[in-house]
């Protein structure tokens, strides 16, 4: 889905995270609409507010947690049930806003600096007072290579992390980095107890040893296969995200039909990323409400072998042109979406210039489908009955549609394109295994931000960056980005960060599809939910009561 893991520690297991979350839309029984028809949608901002609280209530996940250890939570079935237990330094809120978390406030007193005041009054879920401490030692496990942290690469330029006061942490940092404050709203902020560290050791984070944290619900019981129950925890330091239930518990439903069938008979409450195959059978349904929210994510195609014909910027441009964006969110989205020329959303670029956001969304080429253009661009770079390989495999509905109507366009502009369809493991080595690349010239994602700034995005493809699957590599592209991560001021940092967007627009590294919002369906009984992507790092739980 997301992320720059630049040790091969760290990045073994990114394919498979990717994979799973992509597979929340995997194919669904029939949802009794016209397929052909569109849904009517709009973005919900909020839910009415609960009327009370609530004994408990039921959420459906498409898939069991990898591992509830923050380390390790780097997936929407980890996040959406770690983010209700453990907190972080700072809060990502659904508007993908900052605000203090368990850091009460933060100075940048150098350009190398990051000074944290700890908040006082705040006990872990076995009563222990939280402390400097017990941020140095979770802090620090992000650099430890026995521990081989998914959340590495927000920690790349961390020098020092020490307690430089009773209630103080300082991160000292090899050089200016704008991005690691930014990233402390995700799981690479989250503090745990450093006695449960110790204590839980390799058990800490799966089903016999938990985790032992801070926020509104405590972790109570991990059923393998089954379900991860969660209570209230009645001494939570925030009266204003205090939990409404005094119970969560999340299922795991593999398959999607069952999921489905459960939210329509209600004998499941809610479920975060519902297939827009089964949208119009939920919306029609009288037990609960279809909703859609804010969402970084966008769908695009990773040119992954510029040694091949797509290294030729003129045949990259030209399946660009061929596409048929509207046709691919209609059959693979039911409408519900639109088309993107660039690799964000525009929920990301909130503390952008307003010079920036015309530099970055209006200042760009914008690919409309022209086949007769497109075929010209191949005739010109000599690549009629050129070859391409695309790898795909049995994910979802989308992977099937998008895979399809790449070929289809290909074929239409003069280039031959062999499908080879893989296992969903073979297809996650391709995001962590330069190997499995090899003589692969495209395949799709869905690339999420977890930080309210564009400029993570653009950091992942830098020359020689882990992410940068197909070594795409250009100077001032580079140039732009490194400079736009010393840049404190977001607006500043914003200008170059457009300039990065407008070269990656022109010279096409991933070819941008479309971007959709994130689903939700909530049952009749419960409400106060704000439908939005960061349910992967906020406390959403707890804000759902009785209608």
């Amino acid at each position: 889905m997301n992320r720059t893991l630049l040790r091969a520690g760290a990045a073994t297991l990114a394919g498979i995270l990717i994979a799973g979350a992509l597979a929340a839309c995997s194919p669904a029984a029939s949802n009794g609409g016209g397929a052909d028809e569109p849904i009517d949608w709009k973005i919900t901002d909020s839910t009415a507010a609960p009327s009370g609280d609530i004994d408990s209530f039921t959420f459906a996940s498409y898939a069991e947690p990898y591992s509830l250890d923050y380390a390790y939570a780097f997936d929407y079935a980890d996040n959406s049930v770690l983010a209700n237990i453990c907190e972080s330094l700072l809060r990502l809120n659904p508007d993908f806003s900052l605000s203090p978390g368990l850091a009460e406030s933060f100075a940048h007193p150098t350009p190398e600096t990051w000074v944290y005041t700890i908040r006082q009054g705040v006990t872990f879920h076995d009563g222990t007072p939280l402390t400097p401490a017990d941020v140095v030692a979770s802090m620090s496990r992000h650099l430890d290579p026995e521990v081989g942290s998914f959340w590495f690469s927000v920690y790349q330029n961390v020098a020092s992390i020490e307690q430089t006061g009773d209630d103080q942490v300082t991160v000292t940092m090899t050089g200016p980095d704008s991005q690691f404050n930014l990233g402390m709203g995700g799981s690479a902020g989250v503090i745990e107890s450093a006695a449960t560290l110790t204590e839980e050791g390799a058990d800490y984070g799966n089903s016999a040893g938990g985790v032992n944290c801070t926020g509104p619900f405590s972790f109570t019981k991990w059923e393998s296969g089954e379900s991860i129950t969660l209570t209230r925890y009645d001494d939570y330091w925030d009266d204003d995200l205090r939990a409404h239930s005094g119970e969560v518990k999340f299922v795991f439903m593999n398959d999607a039909t069952a999921r489905i069938n459960a939210l329509k008979s209600g004998s499941v409450d809610g479920s975060w990323m519902l297939p827009m195959e089964s949208v119009s059978a939920l919306t029609a349904s009288d037990k609960g409400d279809m909703l859609f929210g804010l969402n970084t994510a966008v769908g695009s195609l990773v040119v992954s072998n510029l040694d091949g014909p797509l290294g030729d910027l003129r045949v990259r441009k030209a399946l660009m042109l061929a596409m048929d964006r509207d046709g691919i969110l209609q059959a693979a989205y039911r409408g519900v979406g639109e088309p993107s020329d660039v690799l964000t959303t525009e929920s990301v670029w909130q503390e952008a210039s307003d010079a920036a956001r015309t530099t970055a969304f209006d200042d760009v080429t914008h690919y409309e489908q022209n086949l007769d253009e497109a075929k010209k661009l191949v005739a010109d770079a000599g690549a009629e009955g050129a070859e391409l390989t695309y790898v795909t495999a049995p994910i979802s509905n989308d992977f099937s549609v998008i895979s399809q109507a790449t070929a289809a366009a290909a074929q239409s502009i003069g280039l031959k394109v062999t499908v080879e369809t893989v296992t969903p493991n073979a297809y996650t080595a391709l995001f962590s295994d330069p190997s499995a690349r090899e003589g692969v010239d495209l395949f799709y994602t869905s690339w999420y931000l977890s930080s309210p700034d564009p400029l993570e995005m653009y950091s992942v493809l830098r020359t020689g960056d882990f992410s940068n699957y197909g070594d795409w590599s250009d100077p001032e592209f580079d140039a732009l980005v490194n400079e736009a991560v010393t840049i404190d001021d977001p607006a500043a940092r914003s200008e170059l960060t457009a300039k990065a967007q407008q070269i990656a627009n022109e010279e096409l590294p991933w070819l941008p599809l479309y971007q959709a919002p994130i689903s939700l369906y909530l049952g009749e009984r419960i409400t106060g939910v704000q439908p939005s992507v960061a349910f992967l790092y906020y406390p959403w739980a707890a804000t759902i009561g009785a209608r």
